[in-house]
């Protein structure tokens, strides 16, 4: 089982990832984008997709025309965990 992040790890490791804030109201790490277009913001939830499905970790999130918000949480272990963060710095390396 993925455990959740302690406050410390959790400090220590979202670092790694500073585009990402505390969701409001939610144990989980959230981000926005904002893309050129329609077709640009739906190309990137395709490839966080394929990411999602091979790390066999799913996000929730959002798309209006051009923005998209993506919040990651792990339900298993309760709140954020390794899986997200790691999660977190893929949909980071592909984003514009």
């Amino acid at each position: 089982m993925v455990e959740r992040l302690s406050e410390a790890q959790r400090t220590a490791l979202v670092e790694l990832v500073p585009e990402w804030r505390a969701a409001e109201g939610r144990d989980a790490i959230v981000r926005s984008f904002r893309f050129p277009d329609f077709n640009a913001a739906w190309g990137f939830l395709s490839r966080v997709a394929l990411l999602a499905e091979k790390a066999d970790h799913h996000p929730e999130w959002s798309n209006a025309y051009n923005k998209v918000e993506i919040l990651l949480t792990t339900h298993d272990a309760g709140g954020v965990s390794r899986r997200d963060v790691a999660l977190a710095q893929a949909i980071d390396a592909i984003a514009p």
